[in-house]
């Protein structure tokens, strides 16, 4: 008779932890995967990504990633493998026609693991005062609803692949520590493995802090290390992820040390790329703004977590109860690492928006026995929203400060196409449920916002990404159908001024990138001489008397290229397509060189997007 209640009480806790798997999923599809092939690439990262995915599926070299007839050492390969795999599919053209679905998976899929390991991990470690059944849901949709992972998830680079594998393997490290059963499970190696293969030395760097200083925090931490099979999971690790680097290494040498660890890992970390310097608390920033509009549950759980790190240094505590301390060291982990470094980007924090998220919930469990905090901290939630509002309100203010040369009419096409009074209308019932909810002190209120939140990020964010596609992208697609149609004779292909990899992505073609200045005359005059790169879909016929430009309409007004006579082939938004004369570029080199200017592209590297 006690077995058979026992084994009742497992079927129905087996059924409802299945049911919240499936909610967890349903929310997931459709923040990560819904309308995710419906608009083109976006410029200027994604399309290398893409473009070095897709060589890898139609030349079949899976080993080194190229774009554009160039090397790229920009990330090791996992990236690409998986943009590879998903072009390879059959009939990828038909299900595919911008080619983003299979760019922008890896991204999605992996931010959807994530997103339904965390709710399991909650759902199956309830921590200590938890007995809310909502809570994994929560955790997975402070995740999920991030305004950083909402972005990323759907980009086709990296970040969000780095966050879903490291995410995954920390949890799972976490899992192995909090369990009382005695195995050799591997996978969080496994998973480490592959954030190694995702984006190099950092995911070990993150999960070595964030292992480390959770281990310093408990007693009993011998006992804890010797759970996660450190001898066997190393080696796990280092046959999954080091292969490749031995490969290239012993394949391409030199440059491959130089642009990966030298450029791509120590330079980035050591001094300041590509212009990115911030001050040292700018993650400080991020961090609220990764997780808006519910910020003030982050801290309050942050604070919480703290707590019962003084009192588990003091007492110690149960391995399974600890997962709130964990994410502090987790978060703590990427916000100094990273604080440290020298070149600092927003996506730098993905890695630790999981912890964050987590933290949040741990938020959501202990207010309710806190009547002052919870009036509190529901007063500044409240406020976030109503500045939103009001923001939107204002939007004839800021939207007048709205200057893209890319998308001219941005700000007229936002207020025609109704986006902003659909936003002011979200976030003022938005910011009305919110103070209804505070009235009555539903003590379900944070989840109830989610969903609507939730709700308005699917309501809203199709129609922007649709906005910013139209007026981004489709020029650069309409004017790569132009050149597929007007190329003679593998005539060189070159983009003046604003440089768009995307063209290369449509056209599958060399194209030079320069700059729209007097000396990127001289340098394509040069080029085109010395620089004479192929890929295995294109060979360009350097010979050719012609070559046609992309050249964009601020450009175009530059004495130096409007002097060259050309033959105007067509006009997409601001970019203009033309055929010129070989003779008529060097002839203006020419007189450039005799007027002082001086080529410089063996120095500047022009096409470092």
């Amino acid at each position: 008779m006690i077995l058979l209640k026992s084994e009742k009480r497992l079927f129905i806790n087996s059924k409802k932890r299945l049911f919240t798997f499936l909610i967890i999923l349903v929310f997931g599809i459709i923040i990560f995967l819904f309308g995710l092939g419906s608009t083109g690439l976006v410029d200027e990262t994604p399309p290398l990504f893409a473009a070095a995915g897709k060589a890898m599926s139609e030349s079949g070299d899976w080993l080194t990633p190229k774009v554009n007839g160039i090397l790229r050492f920009d990330k090791p390969p996992l990236i690409y493998w998986l943009m590879g795999l998903f072009y390879s599919l059959p009939k990828n053209e038909l299900w595919d026609s911008f080619g983003t679905i299979a760019a922008r998976l890896p991204s999605a899929l992996a931010s959807l693991f994530l997103m339904l390991i965390i709710g399991d991990t909650i759902y199956c470690w309830p921590q200590k005062g938890v007995r809310k059944s909502s809570t994994p849901i929560v955790a997975s949709l402070g995740f999920a609803l991030s305004p950083l992972i909402i972005v990323w998830s759907r980009t086709a680079v990296s970040d969000a692949l780095l966050c879903g594998t490291l995410g995954i393997s920390l949890l799972l490290f976490w899992r192995r520590m909090a369990s009382n059963k005695k195995d050799n499970c591997i996978s969080p190696w496994v998973f480490m493995g592959l954030a190694i293969l995702t984006k190099g030395p950092v995911a070990f760097v993150l999960a070595t802090l964030t292992i480390s200083s959770f281990l310093f925090t408990q007693k009993n931490w011998k006992k804890l290390l010797d759970k996660i099979n450190l001898k066997k999971g190393v080696l796990v690790t280092v046959l999954i992820s080091l292969p490749w680097y031995v490969l290239e290494l012993i394949k391409e040498g030199k440059p491959f040390w130089d642009s990966f660890f030298g450029y791509h890992n120590f330079q980035r970390y050591t001094s300041v790329v590509n212009n990115h310097s911030e001050p040292i608390w700018f993650f400080l920033y991020i961090m609220v703004v990764g997780s808006l509009p519910f910020t003030p549950f982050l801290f309050h759980g942050i604070l919480e977590a703290y707590k019962d790190l003084i009192t588990s240094l003091k007492k110690g505590c149960i391995p399974s109860e600890s997962l709130f301390i964990y994410c502090l060291c987790w978060l703590g982990s990427v916000f100094v690492f990273f604080s440290i470094s020298a070149t600092k980007l927003p996506s730098y924090w993905l890695p630790a928006i999981p912890a964050a998220a987590i933290l949040v919930s741990n938020s959501y469990t202990k207010i309710q026995n806190q009547k002052k905090v919870f009036s509190s901290l529901w007063i500044i939630n409240l406020l976030i929203l109503l500045g939103l509002s009001i923001a939107f309100f204002l939007s004839n203010i800021w939207l007048d400060a709205i200057n893209d040369p890319e998308m001219p009419n941005l700000a007229s096409n936002l207020l025609s196409t109704g986006i902003i009074l659909k936003a002011r209308l979200f976030f003022v019932a938005f910011t009305i449920i919110g103070i209804v909810l505070f009235v009555l002190r539903s003590p379900k209120t944070l989840i109830y916002l989610q969903i609507i939140f939730f709700i308005g990020q699917a309501f809203l964010m199709p129609p922007i990404r649709k906005l910013g596609d139209t007026s981004r992208q489709l020029p650069l697609r309409n004017i790569s159908k132009q050149i597929l149609n007007s190329r003679e004779e593998g005539e060189t292909l070159a983009m003046i001024g604003i440089r768009k990899p995307s063209l290369h992505f449509y056209t599958k073609q060399i194209v030079f990138y320069e700059s729209s200045a007097a000396e990127g005359v001289i340098n394509l005059f040069e080029r085109f001489k010395f620089e004479r790169r192929t890929n295995f879909q294109d060979k360009p016929n350097y010979e050719h008397e012609y070559f046609l430009v992309v050249i964009d309409k601020y450009s175009a007004k530059k004495e130096h290229w409007s002097n060259m006579k050309h033959q105007k082939l067509g006009s997409h938004g601001i970019y203009h397509l033309w055929r010129i004369k070989k003779s008529e570029l060097n002839a203006q080199s020419i007189d450039l060189l005799n007027d002082g200017f001086e080529a410089n592209w063996r120095k500047k590297r022009v096409e470092k997007f």
